[in-house]
């Protein structure tokens, strides 16, 4: 019985963040949803960014708290860990759901480019964006990233292998392609709102802070292999590699 609840819950948890994420595009491109980042309730300037930023807030601490080890070590004493992944999963969706429910238009606009080249650049990198981050995860490990790996190992009675260090196809040109992504999308905006530039700065901010606390991670893990890739390697832009061939192994990146 226990395993029958880990499947239904572990897919369930996917679902749920696979329709959000879709949603989550739609959102930041406006396009074919009931909400988009530019649409809703206009409220006085104060209000709307006060609400913006705590919406901000509530999904980097989210992520940042509950990815640490310190906190996973924790959590786990009372949730399995079968199903801790999935778990972070819900609680991440349920952030970025309330994040895309609540926020506030800022309607100001700061560029239009539509009908010029660069708008049509733009509207390509913003769909380049999304597919750099979701080819990531499947380099990766999709659906370990996202606990349904975990839930079959429990189901079948097997542990899944420690993180291996490696780095496959993008992770050779950048350290972390998945951001990456998610900062393509987020910037290609062919119409940039107050709004939109808001969420852009806020979130590539988070991000940069992100990585840093997550490479920590990553040292602690693989010591000196991460060390030596990070001087190698650039972080988000796919910079001319220094003197040195990269190694063709690097962090698995196994869900944090």
């Amino acid at each position: 019985m226990n395993k029958i609840i880990a499947v239904i819950y572990g897919v369930a948890a996917y679902l749920f963040f696979l329709g959000t994420f879709v949603y989550a595009i739609g959102f930041a491109g406006n396009i074919e949803v009931p909400k988009g980042i530019d649409d809703g309730t206009i409220s006085p300037l104060p209000v709307a960014i006060s609400i913006n930023m705590a919406l901000l807030a509530v999904f980097a601490l989210q992520h940042s708290v509950m990815a640490r080890q310190g906190f996973k070590r924790m959590w786990t004493r009372i949730v399995p860990h079968s199903v801790e992944r999935s778990t972070y999963v819900v609680a991440a969706t349920l952030a970025l759901a309330l994040l895309l429910w609540q926020w506030r238009p800022l309607p100001g606009i700061v560029w239009d480019l539509r009908g010029t080249i660069g708008g049509s650049v733009l509207s390509i990198l913003f769909v380049v964006g999304w597919l750099i981050l979701l080819a990531s995860t499947f380099l990766v490990n999709h659906f370990e990233l996202f606990g349904l790996a975990q839930v079959r190992a429990y189901t079948r009675g097997y542990e899944l292998p420690k993180p291996a260090f490696r780095t496959p196809g993008l992770y050779r040109l950048v350290r972390h392609p998945l951001y990456a992504g998610f900062v393509i999308a987020f910037w290609s905006a062919p119409v940039m709102t107050v709004g939109h530039l808001m969420f852009s700065i806020a979130t590539t901010g988070y991000i940069l802070v992100g990585i840093f606390f997550e490479e920590r991670d990553l040292i602690k893990t693989f010591g000196q292999r991460y060390r030596e890739y990070r001087q190698r390697v650039p972080m988000l832009i796919p910079f001319p590699k220094r003197s040195g061939a990269v190694g063709r192994t690097v962090e698995r990146r196994r869900v944090s």
